[in-house]
This record gives structure tokens, sequence and C-alpha cells, in this order.
């Protein structure tokens, strides 16, 4: 049967909002590195083009610059009958129903600089099929998910189709990943991303590097673009069903139905931990293995064991400062956000929208209906992928295509010119350093 991972946090239902997109206003101080792709497509916007479709809330500094990337077919949001009648029906049938695509991998798996290790599955034969100059997605995947999981496969395939190579990052212990020391992952560490996006990028330093995140697997992402900021290596991000506020999620998550999803998730977190804890034999310390190898919910795991191995004083301090919702303001790469309005999970109300309303940067769209990893809608609905990836599709081509519009104008200037006027460039090159 085919399955999904649920990902990290909790819901609640609020009325959509339905608004008309804001003026682009640039930086005041620096540029970003989109600020000349974006200034281009603005001024190349037609009028008419002042919002996607009354099904859905956009908002967004960078809402008007990247609306020429999304086609008009795929914009309406029209649920599928009876599947998406409730949150939880979608969230559930998307997770064992939805079609599991057949994919041959090539695992590399990589030794991070603390000795532990994750794994990067690349799709088989995309070395021999594509240059070394196609563009690259990363994938990252919700909480305990990896290459298996129905979501990810999907985007993989579409991304596949158009010429793109694809890598899923798996996680520590995640996706049947080694591991090799006393610490899994957590939202709040970042280490194992910086090195995959580093180790990518010097593999492929002709390559534009983009990044997909979903879940807890966006909120890492969202935490290591704010983090990297103007030194971020990516040239764009989509974040999906992010938690954000990890804060207001578990206050959600243990309430109503919802208990099933903390309840399946620890018993994953659970079954990954058991396969391992020889290496957590006598370790000593606040750690506390019974109460993280027996967890009801992911709140006790994160108690006996996340937050000691990332030195939180205490649970809720380990989720106040691992939200991604704080990192917004200081996203300078093109990014995508992509929620649902009734995500049990992934609640409506810690989106951050006033943040990703002042950033030049930032888009956010919210479906009135989607659970979570569901999105059961569009063309290929109810089996076949969910409705977003053809609009992180459409998003990631736009952003790849002005990139090298961009170039190719910066070339001809150069040949013009008889000169290496490469400094207006700088912006929009990927950024790739070495250790």
């Amino acid at each position: 049967m085919a399955r999904a991972t649920f990902g990290f946090a909790t819901p609640l239902s609020a009325s959509i909002r339905h608004l008309t997109h804001p003026h682009f206003t640039p930086p005041h101080s620096k540029h970003s590195h989109f600020s000349t792709l974006r200034a281009t497509a603005t001024a190349a916007m037609p009028d008419s083009s002042s919002k996607l479709h009354p099904s859905l809330e956009v908002v967004g500094g960078a809402a008007e610059a990247f609306l020429p990337a999304f086609k008009p077919p795929h914009l309406p949001y029209v649920p599928y009958p009876f599947v998406a009648s409730n949150r939880h029906t979608e969230t559930i049938f998307a997770a064992f129903f939805r079609s599991l695509p057949d994919v041959r991998f090539r695992r590399e798996c990589l030794r991070a600089s603390d000795d532990g290790a994750v794994a990067l599955d690349w799709v088989s034969g995309d070395d021999r099929d594509f240059p070394s100059n196609s563009p690259v997605l990363i994938l990252l995947p919700g909480l305990t998910g990896g290459s298996g999981d129905t979501y990810v496969r999907h985007m993989l395939l579409r991304a596949r189709s158009k010429g793109w190579r694809v890598v899923v990052f798996n996680s520590r212990g995640c996706g049947n990943s080694p591991v090799t020391t006393a610490q899994f992952y957590s939202a709040s560490f970042l280490g194992d991303i910086s090195e995959v996006v580093e180790h990518v990028g010097n593999r492929y330093p002709r390559a534009n590097l983009y990044a997909v995140g979903w879940s807890l697997g966006a909120n890492i992402l969202v935490r290591y673009v704010g983090q990297e900021s103007f030194s971020c290596p990516l040239a764009g991000a989509v974040s999906l069903c992010n938690p954000f506020n990890l804060i207001i999620a578990d206050e959600d998550f243990h309430k109503g139905f919802n208990n099933v999803y903390d309840k399946a998730l620890a018993n994953s977190l659970c079954k990954i931990f058991r396969r391992h804890a020889l290496l957590f034999e006598d370790i000593g310390g606040e750690f506390n293995i019974p109460l993280a190898a027996n967890a009801k919910s992911v709140r006790e795991f994160d108690e006996g064991l996340t937050r000691v191995s990332f030195g939180f004083k205490s649970v809720d301090d380990y989720y106040s400062n691992s939200s991604s919702s704080d990192s917004i303001k200081n996203v300078t790469i093109p990014l995508l956000c992509i929620q649902a309005e009734n995500d049990p999970i992934a609640p409506s109300r810690g989106i951050p929208r006033e943040d990703i309303q002042k950033n030049p940067n930032c888009m956010l769209i919210v479906t009135p209906k989607g659970g979570h990893l569901g999105w059961v809608a569009g063309a290929e609905a109810p089996l076949g992928a969910p409705w977003t990836d053809p609009i992180v599709m459409d998003f990631l081509l736009h952003l790849e295509q002005a990139r090298l519009s961009s170039a190719a104008s910066s070339a001809n200037l150069k040949d013009f010119n008889g000169i290496d006027n490469t400094q207006s460039l700088h912006q929009l090159e990927v950024q790739i350093h070495t250790p």
C-alpha cells in the first residue's frame, strides 16, 4: 500500500481571506538575490494578473513578481468530492491511497562532520541522462519521511520530466538512512542540510540549486534559508505544509482526532530509535531513554531524547527556538510557501503572514482545503500527484528561466562592451562555499 508520513504539528480552521496582492516594494538596504529578476518580472506583468484565483489566499512581498510563473489552468482549487469533505479524511486518504510511483535510486551515504551520516537518494541514470549544468532539486521529506513517500516521488518525477536532476535528502535514521552516532536529527539542527547543500553544489558547480521541503522538512529548509540569508547557495526554495510555529503546533497536536497523528508519529520515531538503541547504552546525563523508546507522543520522545541531544532546557524551549516563523524576515532568495487552511497538523494561525507580507522575496498561497500532505485536487486526483506539484514546478521553472535569461543578457553585454562585466550578475550566481 502506498504510504506517506504525516510530518509534524497540528490544526486550526479559520475563514479563508481573499486578498489582492500588495504592490512590490524593494528592500531599503541591501539588494536581495532576486532583486534583478523581481524587477524584470514586475515590469513585464500585465495589470490583469492582480490575483491568482478567488479560491486561494495569496499574500507576500514578492506576490506581484511571482505571478507570471503560474499557468492559469492550474490555479483554481477544486477539492475532489467526498475525499476532501473532511480534513482528516483527506489527510489519511492521501497517506494510504495515493499512488506510489516506481523509481530506482542510487544511494549515497554522506558522512557529516560530527561523524553522523545521512543518505542521499539520486535517481538512477541521471548522470547519464542529464548534463552537468542541469538544475538540481533537493527534496526534504517530513518527520520520519524519506524517498519512499508518495508525495516525494510524485514531485521527483515531475521535476525529472522537465530535465531536472533530483536528490532526496533522507535525514538520520529516515528512509533506512544509517545512524552512526548517538544523535538523530531535529527541527533545530541545520548542520546536515548545510553539509548536504554544500556537497551537492560541489558535485555540480555549474548547476543552479533549488530545494523543496514538506512539513518538518519545510521547517528545516526555511530555517536554513533564513540562517544563510545573503550567503544562501540555493537559487530558490518551496515550503509546503510547514508547521512554522512549533509552540502553536504542539498546543493543537494533543486535541481531539489529532491524537491519532501524534501517536502514529511517535510510533514511527520509536521504531527508528529501537533499531539504533545500542548507540544510547549508558549515555547518562538528562536523557530518559525508556521514555524515548516507549513514547506515546512526539512530545514525550522530544522530552526523553531530542531536546537533551541538542542542548535545550525543556521541550518548550526546543520548540520555541526551532520554529521557522522567526526565519522569514531573514530570507533573501525566492521562497514560495503553500499551506492548507484546514491542515490538521500545521495550524493556519501559526503562518507568519505579516513577515511574509513584508519580505520582498516571499509569497504565500493558502488553499481552502488540502489537509496535511493531501491536496487531493487537480487533474490527477484522487490517486495521482497532489494539486501543489504543478504549482511548485511552474514556480521553479520560472526562476530557472529568469536566471538563464539574465546570465545570457550579461554575457551579451560583456561581448558588446569587450570587457568582463560580470559584477552585476553576482547576486544571480549560485554561491558555492568550499570547506
